[in-house]
């Protein structure tokens, strides 16, 4: 593949970052490295780093080195290091604070699903990300922990929700990591930290084993990773119906990395360069999409301009009432349980006063909302009957200066808007449970921007049709590889 070496590496292991997790376990299956060497490797850069970049929040290393020790599975990742997003899922003995002072003691008494199967894949789990309080946020800037840097420049964000996770697969410490994906929060932070961040169909990666969905279905779970065929292993390895699952997603019968390495047939790809909500997009951010349609010419796909034809504005309200009612009851569970006459004078302002909204709202709301999420639906799905595959701008800015998206000082109304103006492309996969990817395929060039920021193209498609995605997404890999186009880290 051009995206990473297989070939043996023989000094030392200096050159962990020169492959992918595919190639770490390669490496491991045919004795030249040891799954403790990786482990070394990986945390060799940690501490070069940390605690300057602040992407792992909750480490737990000594559980890795025994994992090791005690002996891995056999599987497509044997001795890979990973991090896992510090919101969503459950690792026996270790906490999850969901980015919180609220959570902040809270420790998992089981393995959720996936990471059951992380397991089960060979990975070896040795920290959680840092992610903005409750994963709502485009940037990733708790008050409970302090901001996430972007190794790409430190006075810049990596976005959010999946900041920490993009931070420190973008700095090296691991090859790829686990994220999850609620309006754009693995597909954002990848595009802005120059990487692969793939959203699957709703409830291909289970949420269980108690949880069912999460803020209605729109949280879906995966991750980013350098390469494309490193995200569709992990998906062959994570996917699939989990006990009691009420519902589940198309799966084909081919495995996803079978279909990364087939390019697709001539596409009709619609290419939607324009906000939904009329706001603002960079030029930056315009060129790349731009200039990713034009490879998509190249490569022999038909592509020309178009609307998705969804109520932009109307999910964008219909967003706002789901999260907070879903919140909601968490913080106050959790607030009976410790006892707290206010929980919500522990958690950050901008949040608390979403929760104080939402208390407000009638049940009628809600279902209203979640109607307006089935509408979105309904209108992608007509659009998917013209078109394969649409294509955007993953993001409608840069990454943003640490600060510019975070809620301290701000209204729910300031910091509302401000988190849809800077992305209004991808929550309407989301609402519709649709796949999508941002594709790393440009970088700033500076004139009236910074130059030198990765830059993502955004490109979903219907309902089960990942493995298409996957086809495409290893065409352009092939055809604009990216895979050795790194940050200088600066932390401090």
């Amino acid at each position: 593949m051009t995206t990473a070496s297989d070939t043996p590496c023989h000094a030392g292991f200096a050159d962990y970052e020169a492959y992918d997790a595919t190639g770490l376990a390669a490496l491991v299956r045919a004795g030249e490295v040891t799954a403790d060497e990786l482990l070394d490797a990986a945390l060799s850069r940690i501490a070069a780093h940390e605690p300057g970049l602040h992407a792992l929040v909750h480490r737990f290393e000594e559980r890795g080195r025994q994992a090791v020790a005690e002996g891995l599975p056999k599987g497509p990742f044997t001795g890979v290091p990973f991090l896992l997003k510090n919101t969503g899922f459950e690792m026996e003995g270790t906490i999850l604070s969901t980015g919180s002072n609220l959570f902040k003691d809270a420790v998992s008494n089981r393995d959720s699903t996936l990471v059951a199967r992380y397991k089960a894949a060979g990975l070896v789990i040795i920290a959680k990300t840092n992610t903005p309080e409750f994963a709502l946020s485009f940037t990733t800037e708790p008050d409970a922990f302090g901001p996430t840097r972007n190794p790409w420049n430190p006075e810049l964000s990596p976005g959010g929700s999946s900041g920490g996770s993009t931070s420190a697969i973008a700095a090296g410490y691991v090859p790829m990591a686990n994220t999850s994906d609620g309006a754009g929060s693995t597909r954002v932070p990848a595009s802005h930290c120059g990487l692969f961040g793939f959203k699957p169909s709703r409830m291909v990666n289970p949420l269980g084993p108690v949880v069912v969905e999460a803020i209605a279905g729109m949280s879906t779970p995966h991750a980013a990773s350098w390469s494309v065929r490193d995200n569709a292993t992990l998906l062959d390895a994570s996917g699939g119906p989990d006990i009691g699952d009420p519902y589940l997603s198309p799966v084909g019968a081919e495995s996803y990395l079978s279909q990364v390495e087939r390019d697709p047939p001539p596409l009709r790809i619609g290419f939607a360069p324009d906000s939904p909500l009329g706001t603002p997009v960079d030029p930056e951010c315009r060129r790349v999409a731009e200039e990713a349609a034009r490879l998509c010419a190249e490569l022999g796909h038909h592509v020309e301009i178009c609307e998705a034809g969804y109520d932009a504005h109307a999910l964008k309200a219909a967003w706002r009432i789901v999260v907070g009612v879903n919140i909601t009851p968490a913080v106050e569970m959790r607030g009976r349980a410790l006892g707290l006459a206010d929980p919500l004078g522990h958690i950050e302002p901008v949040n608390a006063e979403w929760v104080r909204e939402a208390r407000t709202l009638p049940a009628a709301a809600y279902l209203g909302a979640v109607n307006m999420l089935h509408q979105t639906a309904r209108s992608l799905g007509r659009f998917f009957q013209s078109y394969d595959v649409l294509l955007s701008p993953t993001a409608a800015e840069l990454p943003p200066p640490l600060g510019k998206l975070a809620g301290a000082g701000k209204s729910l109304d300031a910091f509302y808007d401000a988190f849809w103006t800077h992305a209004p492309f991808t929550c309407a996969f989301n609402a519709s449970g649709c796949p999508a990817m941002s594709v790393p395929l440009g970088m700033s060039s500076g004139g009236g921007s910074p130059a030198g920021l990765p830059i993502g193209a955004h490109f979903g498609a219907g309902f089960g049709k990942d493995g298409l995605l996957f086809r495409l997404a290893g065409q352009l890999e092939r055809a604009r590889p990216w895979f050795g186009r790194r940050p200088s880290v600066v932390s401090r």
